[in-house]
C-alpha cells in the first residue's frame, strides 16, 4: 500500500487524490469526446465536471456519515474532514440530481446527456477504486485465502479494525486467526504515523477494489464500443450503465463489511433500485417510445 506517494516541502501528494484526479480528467476527456461527435458545446465538459466534482464530494461524505452515523457522533470533527469513508452512491445520486438541473435549465433533454456522462461515471468509478487500493481505505473484502487475497498493513484503515464488526457475527473465524492475541501487537507504524499489528501484517482480505477496477474498465469498454448503436434511442446507454452499476455493486458487496439494513447493505439496496429503473426503462420505456432521431 503507498496511501502517501511523496512529499515536497510541505505538500503531501496522496495516492487515493491522485487517482480521483485522474478519474474526473480521464471522465472530462471522454465526455468531451461525445459532446464533439453530437456538435454540442464542449464547454459544458468542463463546469459539469466541477459539478460532479463538488456534488460527488459532498454527496458521497453525506452518504458515509449517515452509513456510519455512529462513528460521526463519536467523533464529528474527525469524520467530517477525514479523507476516508467516501460513499460512491452518494456521490453518483448527489451528482446526477445537480446535473438533472444544469441541464434543464440550459433547455436540454437530461436523457441525452446521462447517455453521455453515465459509461464515463463508470470507468472513473474504476479509476477511482485504484486508489482505494493504494490507499487501503477499508474497502477491501472479508479474510480470504485465495491466492490473490492480499495483506494492508500499510492501509489508512487497517484490518485490526475494519474487521471487527466481521468477527462479531463470525466467531470461529476469530479464534481460528487468533484475532484477539495478534491485534494486541504492535509491530511498527505506517507512512502516517498509524500503529500496525500483528494481525494486520499476517491476515489476508479480499482486494475489492482491484476487482471492481477490473470490471468497470471492461464493462466501460463495453458499453463505449456500442454506444452508437443506441443513438436513436435517447437513455438505453444510461439505463444499461445503471444496471451494470448495480449488478457490479450488489455483487460486490456480499464480500465487503458494510453496516446492514434488513440483510442488505445500504449501497446493495441503492444497487436493487438501479437495476429496477433500469431494467423498466428497457422493458417497458422503450418498447413504447417512438425512435427518437440522434
Amino acid at each position: 500500500m503507498h496511501p502517501v506517494l511523496f512529499h515536497i516541502g510541505p505538500i503531501t501528494l496522496y495516492s487515493f487524490g491522485l487517482m480521483m484526479a485522474t478519474a474526473f480528467l480521464v471522465a472530462s476527456y471522454f465526455f468531451t469526446l461525445e459532446l464533439r461527435r453530437r456538435g454540442l458545446d464542449e464547454r459544458m465538459a468542463g463546469q459539469i465536471t466541477i459539478i460532479c466534482l463538488i456534488g460527488g464530494v459532498a454527496g458521497s461524505k453525506l452518504f458515509s456519515i449517515l452509513e456510519s452515523w455512529g462513528d460521526f457522533v463519536r467523533d464529528p470533527m474527525g469524520q467530517l474532514f477525514s479523507p476516508a469513508g467516501l460513499t460512491f452512491y452518494g456521490g453518483f445520486l448527489v451528482c446526477t440530481a445537480w446535473v438533472y438541473f444544469y441541464v434543464r435549465r440550459k433547455k436540454l433533454p437530461f436523457l441525452l446527456f446521462a447517455d453521455m456522462i453515465a459509461p464515463v461515471v463508470l470507468l472513473a468509478y474504476g479509476i477511482g477504486r485504484i486508489g482505494c487500493q493504494l490507499a487501503g481505505d477499508g474497502d477491501y473484502g472479508i479474510p480470504s485465502t485465495l491466492p490473490w487475497a492480499m495483506s494492508y498493513p500499510q492501509g489508512t484503515a487497517k484490518p485490526t479494525y475494519t474487521l471487527i464488526d466481521y468477527f462479531k457475527t463470525h466467531m470461529a473465524e476469530r479464534a481460528q486467526m487468533h484475532y484477539d492475541s495478534l491485534a494486541a501487537i504492535t509491530v511498527g507504524r505506517d507512512q502516517m504515523g498509524g500503529r500496525i499489528s500483528r494481525f494486520d501484517e499476517i491476515v489476508t482480505v479480499h482486494p475489492a477494489p482491484v476487482y471492481e477496477t477490473i470490471f468497470c474498465v471492461l464493462a466501460f469498454y463495453f458499453i463505449w464500443s456500442n454506444r452508437k448503436k443506441f443513438d436513436g434511442e435517447m437513455g438505453k446507454v444510461f439505463s444499461i450503465t445503471l444496471i451494470v452499476m448495480g449488478v457490479e455493486r450488489l455483487l460486490i458487496e456480499f464480500i465487503r463489511i458494510n453496516p446492514l439494513y434488513w440483510g442488505l447493505s445500504m449501497a446493495q439496496w441503492i444497487s436493487i433500485a438501479m437495476i429496477a429503473v433500469g431494467g423498466w426503462m428497457i422493458a417497458f420505456y422503450f418498447p413504447n417510445r417512438k425512435t427518437v432521431a440522434p
